[in-house]
C-alpha cells in the first residue's frame, strides 16, 4: 500500500469521447484507457481515490424516466445521481481490476455511494443555471413549472430545458467510511457526479434535493478530508493555456495560487463552465493546506505525477 494519497478528479472524456460512442460498451472501452494509468500511479506507490462526472448519464436516465413517464414513476434527479455512481463506479471497479490483475497487484477497487452535504441557504439555490433533461416546447415547460415547481428557460431558439442549481459542496456525508477503506488499502471511487447533494432539515436528518455539485469542487474537497498530497483533474487537454482559443493563446506548465488567481480574476484566460472551475478547485485545495495540484489528460497522468507533463499548481 502506497504512503501518499492521490485524488484524482475523473472528466467526462473519460467516459465519452465523442457523440458516436455514448453506449455502456463504449463507455467502458473508454475508462480502460483511463484506468490504465491510474492503476500505473497505484503501482508507483500511490494511494488513491477517485472521483468522477456523471452529467450525460444522468442526462440519459431522465431522458428514459420521460419517455416511460405514460407507465412508470419517473426518477428524482438526487436517485438518478445514485444510480449513475453505482453504474460508473462498477465499470470503474471492473476495469481497474482488470488491471490490477495484468500488473500481478494484490489491490482492490471499491464505489462508496456518496452523499455530499450543501447548505439549504446556498444562494445558488435563487438562481439555478444548470441545465438538465430534455429540451420542451414552452407549453410542456410551463405545465412543469406549474405543476411540479420547475424551473425552466428557454435555451437560444432550441426549446426549453429544466435548470437546477449547483451548490457548493460542504461536507462529505460518508467521510469516516472512505478514509477507513483507504485506510486498509483500498481504491475508493467517491463523489461521483460531484456526490448526491443533499440539505439536513431543522433536527438533522438529510433530504436529496434537486441540484447539481460540480465534481471538480466535491473531489477537491475530497482531497482535503483525505489529507492527499496531490490533486490531479483529468480533462480533454494536456495542459492548461492562457488566453484560451485566442492568437495569443499560450499553454503553461506551471502556476502558483498567486498567479492563478491574477488570471481568474482578469478574466478570458480559463472558460466559464470549463477550465475556471478545475482552477478554482485546485486553489480551494491547495488554500485548504494540499501540497500540489495537477490539470491534464487522462494518458498523461504518470507523467505529470512526474512532473514531466500536464500543468502544475503549487502554493
Amino acid at each position: 500500500m502506497g504512503d501518499r494519497t492521490l485524488v484524482v478528479a475523473i472528466g467526462g472524456n473519460s467516459l465519452i469521447k465523442d457523440p458516436r460512442h455514448q453506449t455502456v460498451p463504449d463507455q467502458i472501452a473508454a475508462l480502460a484507457e483511463t484506468s490504465v494509468h491510474i492503476a500505473n500511479a497505484i503501482r508507483d506507490g500511490w494511494q488513491v481515490a477517485i472521483g468522477h462526472g456523471n452529467g450525460p448519464q444522468v442526462g440519459f436516465i431522465l431522458r428514459r424516466s420521460e419517455l416511460a413517464a405514460h407507465e412508470l414513476h419517473e426518477v428524482p434527479l438526487d436517485v438518478c445521481d445514485a444510480d449513475t455512481q453505482g453504474a460508473i463506479g462498477y465499470e470503474l471497479q471492473q476495469s481497474l481490476g482488470n488491471d490490477f490483475r495484468r500488473m500481478g497487484l494484490d489491490r482492490q477497487a471499491v464505489t462508496v455511494v456518496t452523499q455530499v452535504e450543501v447548505a439549504r441557504d446556498d444562494p445558488a439555490f435563487g438562481r439555478p443555471t444548470k441545465p438538465i433533461g430534455t429540451f420542451m416546447d414552452e407549453a410542456r415547460a410551463m405545465q412543469r413549472r406549474d405543476g411540479d415547481g420547475w424551473d425552466v428557460v428557454e435555451d437560444a431558439g432550441r426549446g426549453w430545458r429544466r435548470v437546477v442549481a449547483s451548490p457548493r459542496p460542504l461536507r462529505i456525508v460518508e467521510e469516516r467510511a472512505v478514509k477507513a477503506l483507504l485506510a486498509d488499502g483500498f481504491v475508493v471511487i467517491t463523489v461521483g457526479g460531484g456526490g448526491i447533494p443533499v440539505v439536513a432539515d431543522e433536527t438533522g436528518s438529510l433530504h436529496g434535493v434537486a441540484a447539481v455539485i460540480d465534481k471538480d469542487y466535491a473531489s477537491s474537497l475530497l482531497g482535503t478530508v483525505v489529507g492527499a498530497e496531490v490533486f490531479a483533474i483529468t480533462t480533454a487537454v494536456e495542459r492548461v493555456a492562457l488566453d484560451w482559443g485566442k492568437p495569443s493563446q499560450t499553454w503553461v506548465d506551471r502556476l502558483t495560487v498567486a498567479e492563478a488567481r491574477a488570471y481568474l480574476a482578469e478574466g478570458g484566460h480559463f472558460m466559464p463552465g470549463s477550465m475556471a472551475p478545475k482552477i478554482e478547485a485546485c486553489l480551494e485545495f491547495l488554500e485548504r493546506g494540499g501540497s500540489e495540484a495537477i490539470i491534464t489528460a487522462p494518458a498523461n497522468l504518470e507523467l505529470a505525477l512526474a512532473g514531466r507533463a500536464g500543468t502544475r499548481i503549487v502554493p
